[in-house]
């Protein structure tokens, strides 16, 4: 099935323009949502605002938008004043420098888009693309929309183009905030870690291998739940015996196969005793069914 563009805009660097269609780079499923439902009538709520103050309801009509510039006191704004101060949307990515893609750092990346040719466009994106892929170097924007003025990237890939999204500098915050620990790595010590890093080294990024297991138990209760079963708590692992002496856990590592397989028989212990509590439930019912109908 092919890709729905979502949004439409033009590159501009110099006084070539390059027409693009923006697609969703991702589709997040690990969300699973609730709804707050009344015990009573099983409707779902509808939430409403009231006064902070009274604590009386405040309909929509009566509601207005404010920025709090001091603790408690606000300046209100109405739609069209709010509409005024934003952003005017240009659709329109303003190239203003050109810079090696690895000297961005991955705090500064937010969220990404694939970005196809747009009407028209078809030679300048090829040559935008091209150019990016033989400089070795990505391109530094700015783009407005929804009434805001972002930092984007713009990188070749394959034979197409991907825009990345970028914190501002002032949203970044710096790993000299956080208070790290001062003194020496024993020698003894990193040659150990290194080999149980070597044990579990890949020579790429696979991530179809990995799934999301959790989503899939939560999913998977969820429709047993709907077919009137039980929902079975997740059980609670007993805590892994821990190893003080930091060379001692380093040995068991390597001992017990390293990180692979660390992580393989946790998720292994918890599957089976998940599976278990499952089958006690399922003989449970089925002896009360026979009970009933004896």
């Amino acid at each position: 099935m092919a890709a729905r563009p979502i949004s439409s805009a033009t590159i501009s660097f110099g006084l070539v323009s390059v027409p693009v269609q923006m697609y969703a780079v991702s589709e997040s499923q690990s969300n699973i949502s609730f709804n707050w439902i009344n015990k009573s009538t099983g409707s779902r709520l509808k939430q409403q605002y009231v006064d902070g103050k009274t604590g009386e309801k405040v309909e929509k009509e009566e509601m207005i938008k404010g920025y709090e510039f001091s603790k408690g006191h606000y300046v209100t704004f109405t739609p069209e004043e709010i509409k005024a101060l934003e952003e005017r949307k240009t659709e329109s990515i303003d190239v203003l420098e050109f810079v090696p893609a690895d000297k961005v750092d991955r705090l500064y990346f937010d969220r990404g888009y694939f970005l196809g040719p747009g009407k028209g466009g078809d030679r300048a994106y090829r040559l935008l693309a091209a150019a990016l892929k033989k400089a070795n170097l990505a391109a530094i924007g700015q783009y407005a929309a929804r009434g805001k003025q972002y930092l984007i990237m713009l990188r070749p890939m394959a034979n197409g183009l991907v825009m990345e999204q970028l914190h501002y500098a002032d949203e970044v915050r710096s790993l000299s905030d956080v208070p790290l620990p001062d003194g020496d790595v024993k020698p003894a010590e990193l040659a150990l870690a290194m080999q149980l890093i070597d044990q579990a080294r890949s020579d790429a990024f696979k991530p179809e291998q990995y799934k999301d297991t959790v989503r899939d138990r939560i999913l998977e209760q969820i429709q047993a739940k709907v077919a009137g079963e039980d929902i079975l708590a997740e059980p609670v692992e007993e805590p892994h015996t821990q190893v003080i002496d930091l060379m001692e856990a380093l040995k068991q590592s390597l001992a017990q196969g390293g990180v692979k397989k660390t992580a393989e028989k946790h998720e292994k212990t918890a599957m089976k005793a998940v599976r278990g509590k499952e089958t006690t439930a399922k003989k449970t019912k089925i002896a009360t069914k026979r009970r009933a109908t004896a």
